[in-house]
């Protein structure tokens, strides 16, 4: 089963991609926060592809809830995960995609997701997360990395973590990305635990300015960095 709804298949520019994920992955909404930023500084950003979400949701722990419009007419908003084409400069058009960690079947959901990429001639993709650390809001804001291969992490200059134990949906992704040859780069950003119940812009421009580094696309981040 093709658990992929594609809408268009848009024609990209040796295309990079920015991946998140709202949930265990992204204290102080670091990482969904990052790539809503860029999808909002587009005119109505469309998908061109979503994956259904049936089979990966408790629908008793994430339900979906009810919105009305303005002539009245109910509709139902699922969770999911939406992949969107932008235009880029300097080469490279970029695939983003955002969606909420998945409850069920995360094998399933991440080779979906490396498929839909992989069809997409996605040549490098990276992967945003942001944990709660024993850091200062008054300095630099670090960023871990983790990749498909070691030697991306001293390519582009980042810290390295030793970190074992429980993972999220990033990790997983990037075993997806192993399976079907795409580079990826996972970027952690630490952000303060005093902090914690706070949206924090500073880790969001932290990590979208290394991903710009990593991926090599353009990304205006001015407006975010007046938010910072």
């Amino acid at each position: 089963m093709d658990h992929v709804h594609r809408i268009s298949r848009p024609r990209l520019r040796s295309p990079r991609a920015i991946l998140a994920w709202e949930g265990w992955n992204d204290a102080c909404d670091a990482a969904s926060g990052a790539v809503a930023y860029l999808l909002g500084q587009r005119d109505d950003p469309e998908p061109f592809a979503w994956i259904e979400p049936e089979e990966f949701y408790d629908f008793q722990t994430r339900r979906p809830t009810v919105e009305v419009d303005d002539g009245g007419t109910r509709r139902l908003s699922w969770p999911n995960t939406s992949a969107f084409a932008l235009d880029g400069d300097g080469g490279h058009d970029l695939v983003v995609t955002l969606g909420e960690e998945p409850n069920l079947k995360w094998k399933t959901y991440t080779r979906s997701m490396a498929r839909l990429l992989d069809e997409s001639d996605v040549e490098m993709i990276v992967t945003l997360g942001a944990f709660i650390g024993q850091v200062a809001h008054t300095r630099p804001v670090p960023i871990i990395g983790v990749a498909t291969d070691p030697a991306l992490i001293e390519h582009h200059g980042l810290m390295t973590s030793r970190y074992e134990g429980p993972t999220g949906i990033v990790g997983v992704m990037l075993e997806a990305c192993r399976e079907v040859g795409i580079p990826a780069v996972s970027l952690w950003a630490a952000t303060p635990h005093y902090l914690a119940a706070n949206p924090n812009p500073k880790a969001m421009v932290a990590l979208l300015a290394k991903a710009r580094d990593v991926l090599r696309v353009d990304l205006d981040l001015s407006e975010l960095e007046v938010a910072a």
